[in-house]
């Protein structure tokens, strides 16, 4: 009875995940893990997004990988700040939560929106620490590129109404990290590795803005396409069934995305 009794509290702690916050800089930033595996998954949410951005994929991911979630400064429980961080800062922070967490082996990031773009800097500046990625509608310098392409007026006047947006809320964001920038910073490629990117190529009959009107949508899945296909490893999965929050409209298929490239790390 007593050997039974043990295996169970065993259990339990086996399926619960570990909760905390752990100091990063000046920081504190509030985590959490569950797991266990061959792969350790580092998830890096989109702009002011915390834990709850990966409530659909976060317990089937653990079933295959030891996985992490974590709110960056300014979000969710993690130290209230405003205050402009860069894309390379918060991956710094990243590699530093790494660290502290005890995680010795190279992750597989899997990034949404703005998140890819620090998921890109942590992979230049610490290439021996990532080893797969897995980006979910990512950010690109190349937004407003895309907008302006198809109506140059009318994409100043949203990207200037982006930037009021993000200047008030005093957070990094696409405009204050690289939209504001031109000519565009030098954006090294990454080193080789397996990299997916899904994006979505959804038709909205009344678009909320120019990004996402239907010519809009096939140049950015063609831009992805381009970055992805630069890597012998690079896939592209365009996708008409996700808005931008793909690990909401279709959990699965990012599931299933993430099996294939840990795969080819086998």
């Amino acid at each position: 009875m007593k050997l039974f009794t043990l295996a169970c509290v065993a259990l339990s702690f086996s399926v619960h995940a570990e909760l905390g916050v752990v100091k990063v800089s000046d920081f504190e930033l509030e985590y959490e893990i569950l797991g266990d595996g061959k792969h350790t998954v580092l998830l890096e949410s989109g702009a002011s997004a915390g834990l709850s951005d990966w409530d659909p994929i976060f317990n089937q991911i653990s079933v295959h990988a030891k996985v992490i979630r974590y709110s960056r400064v300014g979000n969710g429980k993690s130290t209230s700040i405003k205050r402009h961080f860069s894309s390379l800062d918060y991956a710094d922070y990243a590699r530093e939560l790494i660290a502290k967490l005890y995680i010795k082996e190279p992750v597989i990031i899997v990034a949404h929106s703005y998140g890819g773009n620090i998921a890109r800097d942590f992979a230049v500046a610490y290439p021996q620490q990532i080893k797969g990625l897995l980006m979910l509608e990512p950010s690109s310098e190349h937004d407003i590129d895309i907008m302006r392409d198809i109506d140059l007026k009318r994409a100043n006047r949203e990207i200037a109404e982006v930037k009021l947006n993000d200047m008030s809320e005093g957070m990094s964001n696409n405009y204050l990290d690289f939209w504001s920038k031109r000519p565009l910073p030098n954006y090294p490629q990454i080193k080789d590795m397996p990299v997916t990117v899904i994006v979505s190529t959804k038709k909205f009959e009344n678009p909320s803005n120019l990004f996402f009107s239907e010519r809009a949508r096939n140049m950015w899945g063609k831009h992805w396409q381009d970055w992805a296909g630069t890597f012998p490893k690079g896939r592209t999965v365009l996708t008409e069934k996700s808005g931008h929050y793909v690990q909401f409209d279709e959990p699965q298929l990012v599931v299933n995305e993430l099996l294939l490239l840990m795969n080819k790390l086998q």
